[in-house]
């Protein structure tokens, strides 16, 4: 029985017995992480972050500060003036979020008054309520 196969075909097929197991591995073992690194990589690239906060917490932000400005509670002039320019920065956030024009934007001066209050109706018209009924039954 020894006669039937030549010699070297004999030595290489026992060489590719004896060393595809160890290619086998060795292919997997350098492969199969690199393939899942890659999965992993697009699937943490297609996943898509919020850019900044959420409408309820802007919205939120913007009641407590139209709160603040309404109450006329501050102490000192700074305080007011402060209190008033982040209730304008968020009044115009909101709009952005909303998609919804926001003239206090673009208003200086003595017209900012003007055009917060076309800022704020805007807003009402798209549905955000400004002054929610205290009960909670308000939309936004």
């Amino acid at each position: 029985m020894t006669g039937d196969r030549p010699v070297l075909l004999g030595l290489l097929l026992y060489l590719l017995l004896a060393a595809t197991p160890t290619v086998l591995f060795w292919v997997v073992s350098r492969v199969v992480p690199a393939v899942l690194d890659r999965l992993a990589e697009r699937r943490h690239r297609n996943r898509v972050e919020p850019a900044g906060p959420t409408l309820e917490c802007v919205v939120a932000n913007l009641r407590r500060l139209r709160r603040e400005v309404c109450a006329r509670s501050q102490p000192t002039h700074v305080r007011r003036v402060a209190v008033l320019a982040a209730y304008d920065d968020t009044l115009v956030q909101t709009c952005g979020l909303v998609d919804v024009d926001a003239p206090l934007a673009s208003a200086a001066g003595p017209d900012r008054a003007f055009a917060r209050l076309l800022t704020e109706a805007a807003l009402e018209d798209a549905g955000i309520a400004l002054d929610p009924p205290e009960d909670g039954t308000a939309a936004a």
